[in-house]
This record gives C-alpha cells, structure tokens and sequence, in this order.
C-alpha cells in the first residue's frame, strides 16, 4: 500500500490535478531534508546574486532618470579635451544658446566648478561645518522638471550678481543637520558670515551627485548670476537641454553647429573655444559604467547557470534513487506528460524557496551598496529592490526551475517500466545511456568557469597594474583639509597672511614634516587655461593648453613631486618678486621640445611668468589616464586662490594627527570647519573605486563560479564511484592496484576537466576582446592570465576527483560482489 499511495497517478480537474502536484511536490521534498537543503541553498546564492546585481543594472543603467520626461533631456558639452573647461561653456555663450536654437524648449546650467569654493555654515546649535553646494541657473529645476518639497525655487532678485542670498537645502542635509524640521523652510543661516534665506527643500528622489557628480556630497543648491561678471570667469557652465518634442538628436546637433559658427563671426572677442556636442543625458551619466555593468550582469548569469547545471545533475542522480517509484506509476497508468510537469513542479518549487531565501540576501547587498560612499559610481544611491527587481526575481525563479529541472524530469519519464521493476531487486544502476547528460553539464560548467575565472583574472591584473601606476607623488603618510574662510578680504595681501599663518601654525604642530597649500588636488576635477611659450606661434585651434594649480611654496616638497631640472619654489618668491613658473615634464617637451626650459617664459593666467624648473608628471586627471600638460604657480603671484587644500605630511597616525591639526586651525580662525578632511591614500582609493567594485564583484562570483564547478566535478564522480563500486571490487579482486583504481577515477574527471577547459578558453578569446576598454596595462589575450586560471581550474578539479577517487580504492571487492 505504500508504494501505491505515493505512485497513484494524478487524475482530475487541471486546478486540483495542480494542487495534487504541488502537495506531492512538498512531500517528496521534505523526505530528502539533505538534498533539499543544499539545493535551496545554491539556488539561494545563484538568486540572491543576480537580484542584487539586477538591482544594481536597474537602478544605473535601466531605470529612468528621476526627471520629467527624461528621454528628451540632452548634455550640452564643449568639444575640447582637456580638463573641465574643455567640456564647460561660457555665460554668453550660453544665454547665446537659449535664445538662438530651435531645437529645445528649454536650457539650463550649473556651475561645474563649485567644488573649489565651499560654504562654510556657523551657528544654529552646532561646530562650524563646511557644506558643499552647486550654483545653478534659475531655471535649472524647472527644466529637469523637480519641484521642491517644501518652499520654493529662486526668484530673479536672488539670481543677480550679489543679488539677495537664497539657498536650497538637500533633502539629505535638511534631516541630518536640521532634523527634518519645516520650519526651517523662511528661516536663515549664516554661510561665509553672510544670512542666507532658506526658501526651499529638495525631494528625496532628487539626486543631484548621483546624476552629475558621482561620489560628492552636495548639501545646498544656491541661485548662479548669469551676469557680465560670471562671463569673465571663462568656461564654468556645464549645459542641459530638454529637446522639442519630435525633435532628433541629429537634428538638434546640427541646428547648434549652425548657431557656433554665427557666433564665432558675430563674437570674435570671444575666441574659438567654444562648440557643442550633444547627447542624451542619460547616456552621458551611464556611458562609462555601461560596459563593466553589463560584464557583471553576465557574470552573475554565468554562475546562476553552473548553479543550475550542479542542481540538474543532482536530480539526475535523485531519479536514479526514484526509477523504481517512477515506473509504478507509469504502470498504474501515469502518462509521460504528467511525470514530467510532476518532476518540474518539484523542481519551480525549490527554485521558490531558494528565491524567498536569496532575496534578503538581496536587500542586505543592495543596502550595502547604496549606503557605500567608497565607489564613485553615477546613481548607485538608488540601488534598492524594487517592484522591478522583485518581477525579475519571480522570472528568474521560474525560468531557473525549469531550467535546471527539464533534463532531470525528461530522462526520468523515459523509464523502461519492464526492465526497471525487474532489476529493481538487484539494485540496477540504469546503465551508462545517461551518463553523458550529466558529464556533459559538468562539462558546461566547467567552460562557464573558465570564461569567468579568465575574465575576473584580466580585470584583477588590471587593477593591480593600476594600484602600481607612479602617480608622480607620495599619498602616504599625508593628509589634506580643505580651507576655505568663508569671508572677504580686505586686499590680497591680507588673503596671503591668512593661508601663511595657517601653514605655519600647522607646520608647527610636533610630529609634521612639512606643509604645502593648493587650490585643488590631484584626482580632482580639472580647469584649463591656455598656456604657450612667449615668442612661438601655433596654429588656429592648437594653442597649447595646461593644467594650472595654484600653489605655496611648499606644496610641490609637501606632496613629494620629484624635481626633474631647476629648482622648487622658495621663501623668496613672492608678490614682489618676478613671477615664475614650474611646469611637468610633458609641458617642456610639448613648448620646448629638445631645448632647455629653464629661465623661457610661459603666457598663462594674463601674465608672462619665467620657468623656475621642472617637475615629473603626476596623474591629476585619473590613476589610468596619462598626465597632460601641467602648471604650478604661486597664489602670492597670481591671486587666484578662494579656497585651498592644506597638505600635511606627517609621522603620527592620522588618529593621533586629526585633533592636533583641528587645534591648530582652531587658533587661527575659530570659526574655520576642520571637521572635512582626507588622507591622500582615500582620495586615491575613491579615483580607482569604480574598478575596485567591478574587481570584487567580479572577483566574488569567480570563486563561487569555481566552488561550483569544483561541487559539480565532485558530484558526477562520486556518483559515478557509487554506481561503479560493482566494477570496481571486481577489478581489485582479479588483482587491481588501489593506485591504478584511483588513476582511473581521476583520469575519467580529468578527461572532463580537459574539455571544459579547452572550450571555456576558446570562448574566453572571444569574450575577452570585448573587454578592451575596461583593462589598464594589460591585453585582452594575456597568456599568462589565460595559462594560470586553466592551471588553477585544473588543479581543483583534480582535487574534486581525487576524493571519491580514494574512496573508490578502499572499496572491500568482498562487500562490493557480495552488495551487488
């Protein structure tokens, strides 16, 4: 009666014949706790992995952008390399732009440049806090189509140069610092000493660094003046443009290259640097990130296969166990068709269980994420498991549980009822018909793994050539506070005496080796100004340009930037001394190429100043991008210095160096925010942070892609040993060594370790050449990362083999012929 209960064929209507399959389903799978187990727990993993990935594809790259019609907004970006002000515009060519184009409805801008400037808040209950905040055009909210929370937007009398002073707070700011309180909505607060009305909130799902300065903090909106003084500033404006409706992108390029051109005849004063390149907005915050995110997204796909591949040869061996049940249900009439839906609802029902588990493991990886300030990666702040995410996870649920249930369930329903229930007493393995379904899923794995660990093998050797990459300065052991006063001077010489009283307060502190003070630091964002050597001439639209960095003194020794010729500049350089000049090593090749650079004069920054030395190049703009041409020029001689970068070279741990340093400053000007400051190591470690996650992301599904392959090697010949174990005491009984028993063994898994690995290598050529772009020193088709991680999945397969290749040598050849 037992066999016959559990074997009663389901008959009935197609809803009670479901709930008869799922009933069975939960019974036969509680009976097998052990394989259940480890079935959702896989599944659990393979799930969990490519829903918080999913997560994360659809938050950067899928998702809208949280905008009013985000389709039609495009970039409007300059058409010169070299630094920010390649890709910024000016003030009248912008309002030029607004009033002549045709193609959008609407322009707006912001400030791009509001990183070198801060504000600094006092008062309202707290330590004084440097806050950072983007100046943006009136009409810049209206255009993205973001309404404030509370209050409102800028009105005209606030958008004028030194016009009423009005802020708009973050909504991340507005409940950190003021406790999401409303009523600070028509209150003030005194930034740089001036009362700044807050007349607005922002909504929370605006994230204005997330879309256009990934990995910054914005605290603040503040009105920008389009005004004759803004002008003067040069290229500062970073342009978006939402696109009439039916109007193409092409159709609007062309329409502003119309508009460049009368405005190059019409406006000479301004020069030629100046155009536009349009594009889609969401595709300039996404396009850098797209192809790493994509190569995750399949890595994640890759390991939910092999997943899938482990569980499929798992319940081929379960039906192995089940033949005998499987064929008297066949024999009381059970027909192929239900088997077959019977065995996948079996299987749908694990790939349930392991979803519902994967999907806290999810949500902890996607908060992890989301809540991670370490990656400068555009909108990762959004990452969460949404309506979306939580749909692809029921898809993938599904599909996951056909996919790894459809060979086990069609092998199974082709059992020979006669031959099944007659060798069902001497324990008949079913013979070697199936044996190639399950070494050829092994065989897959073992190719999926390859493709990955290769993959992972080229971006980790990537990574590590860019960790070693000469920065052209010493980030060890130096730390650097951004000091900005927050107040007006009364001339420039009283600007000077405040940053050299900083300086030499600092440098006093025991335990510092040395100070130097800069307007920006390296990793940062980059201006331009024209630089060329006095006396040549080049020709239209090759005019030099570098990049310029205000300096003291001390700040070249501080930051330890080799001296290549010359000298540093010295206490004796000062503003009543003849302006100098030091430049890399890529500006004297590019101005004086096989001469001598020292004592030439360089045109830059208005004025003429005389070439002190050279220095070697440092990687201002990225760890993997080569350096351009670069300036140092002192703040004493340019007076070009709002804000600026103390760097402190040190001794002491920064734990022991941070309240030091704050006292110092502290007794310089009570009112200065010491609370923002970096070590040089973590701004390193933010520039290089979006290939850290694509390394250990990558990483971490490689080395579970390798368990697996390692779990499915092991399953398919221990089963095989168990299934064999007749042979194999027949075989040590006529006189068999144990060494050539295991030889057999291994060598039987080896053959589909060997298989796998040469297909995975073939399919790693093509796969790796489309990784080009993301790898840094490395090729695409490196030998060595290709030799290495097939050595490596070689040797674990070997392992995988070797155990149950043991354990088939010390089989009883007594026991096995008498068990057979």
């Amino acid at each position: 009666m037992g066999i016959l209960a559990v074997a009663r064929p389901l008959r009935g209507s197609t809803e009670s014949n479901g709930m008869n399959h799922l009933r069975f389903a939960v019974r036969m799978l509680v009976k097998s706790p052990g394989f259940t187990t480890i079935a959702i727990l896989t599944l659990a993993l393979g799930i969990g992995a490519n829903t918080a990935i999913f997560s994360f594809v659809n938050a950067v790259l899928l998702r809208p952008l949280p905008f009013r019609e985000p389709a039609r907004l495009v970039w409007v970006a300059n058409i010169f390399d070299g630094g920010l002000s390649g890709v910024t515009t000016r003030v009248f060519n912008f309002l030029d732009w607004k009033k002549m184009n045709q193609s959008c409805s609407e322009m707006a801008a912001y400030f791009a440049f509001s990183d070198y400037s801060g504000y600094n808040l006092y008062g309202g209950g707290g330590e004084p806090e440097r806050l950072s905040g983007f100046g943006i055009s009136q009409n810049f909210l209206d255009v993205l189509g973001v309404k404030p929370e509370l209050g409102r937007g800028f009105l005209d009398e606030e958008c004028r140069f030194n016009g009423a002073k009005a802020v708009l707070l973050t909504h991340g700011f507005w409940t950190r610092r003021f406790g999401a309180n409303p009523g600070i909505v028509g209150q003030t607060i005194t930034l740089n000493g001036d009362a700044h009305a807050v007349v607005g909130v922002l909504p929370a799902s605006f994230d204005f660094p997330g879309v256009f300065s990934p990995g910054s903090r914005v605290d603040l909106l503040a009105p920008f003046p389009l005004t004759q003084e803004t002008e003067r500033w040069g290229n500062t404006l970073a342009v978006v443009g939402r696109l009439k409706p039916g109007v193409s992108l092409a159709k609007a390029q062309a329409d502003f290259n119309l508009i460049n051109e009368q405005l190059q005849k019409s406006h000479p004063e301004r020069g030629t640097d100046f155009g536009a390149k349009l594009s889609f907005l969401q595709d300039h915050v996404r396009g850098s990130f797209k192809q790493s995110i994509i190569l995750l997204f399949c890595a994640v796909g890759f390991v939910l296969l092999m997943a899938c591949a482990n569980l499929s040869n798992l319940l081929l061996a379960r039906a192995s166990s089940r033949r005998k049940e499987i064929a008297v249900r066949i024999a009381l009439g059970a027909t192929r068709g239900e088997l077959i839906r019977q065995m996948l609802t079996e299987s749908v029902l694990l790939s349930f269980c392991g979803a519902a588990l994967g999907l806290p493991l999810a949500f902890f990886a996607t908060h992890l994420l989301a809540t991670s300030h370490a990656f400068s990666v555009p909108l990762l702040a959004t990452t969460t498991v949404d309506g979306t995410a939580l749909g692809f996870t029921l898809g993938v649920a599904v599909a996951t549980g056909l996919l790894f249930g459809l060979v086990p369930a069609l092998q199974a329903s082709k059992t020979d009822v006669h031959e099944t229930l007659k060798d069902a007493g001497r324990g008949s393995t079913g013979g070697r018909r199936k044996t190639w379904v399950r070494e050829t899923l092994v065989v897959s794995e073992i190719a999926l793994a390859c493709i990955l660990l290769v993959g992972a093998g080229l971006i980790l050797r990537s990574f590590i050539r860019l960790l070693d990459v000469d920065l052209g300065f010493r980030p060890d052991h130096a730390v650097a506070w951004r000091v900005e006063p927050g107040r007006n001077f009364d001339n420039s010489g009283a600007r000077l005496r405040y940053y050299n009283e900083v300086a030499e307060r600092v440098a006093a502190v025991p335990g510092v080796e040395s100070v130097g003070m800069s307007d920006t630091l390296p990793l940062g964002r980059n201006r331009s100004w024209g630089a060329g050597a006095k006396g040549a001439t080049y020709p239209p639209g090759q005019y030099p340009d570098a990049f310029p960095r205000i300096v003291d003194y001390r700040y070249l020794q501080t930051m330890g930037i080799p001296l290549r010729s010359g000298r540093y500049f010295d206490s004796h350089d000062t503003g009543q001394s003849q302006p100098m000049i030091i430049v890399n090593e890529a500006m004297a090749k590019r101005l004086w190429p096989g001469e001598n650079p020292l004592g030439r004069v360089v045109l830059t920054g208005g004025g003429e100043f005389k070439v002190a030395g050279v220095v070697a190049n440092v990687r201002h703009s990225g760890v993997d991008e080569a350096s351009g041409l670069e300036t140092y020029i002192l703040f004493a001689q340019l007076d070009d210095m709002a804000g600026s970068d103390l760097v402190v070279r040190t001794k002491l741990t920064t734990t022991a160096l941070v309240p030091l340093v704050q006292a110092a400053l502290h007794e310089v000007d009570p009112r200065l925010p010491t609370a923002d400051f970096r070590t040089l190591n973590d701004i390193v470690d933010q520039a290089i942070s979006p290939k850290r996650l694509m390394t250990l992301l990558l990483g971490s599904f490689s080395v579970l892609a390798l368990v697996l392959a390692a779990l499915g090697i092991y399953g398919v010949i221990s089963y095989s040993v168990s299934q064999r174990t007749h042979e194999m005491g027949i075989r040590l009984a006529v006189g068999a060594s144990t060494a050539s028993v295991v030889n057999l063994v291994i060598l039987e898994g080896m053959k589909m370790a060997a298989i796998g690995v040469a297909i995975g290598l073939v399919g790693s050529l093509a796969v790796t050449r489309l990784m080009r772009s993301l790898l840094f020193g490395i090729d695409a088709t490196d030998p060595a990362t290709f030799l290495a991680n097939a050595a490596i999945l070689g040797g674990v397969a070997f392992l995988a083999c070797w155990l149950p290749a043991r354990r088939a040598a010390r089989v009883d050849p007594m026991v096995a012929l008498r068990d057979s």
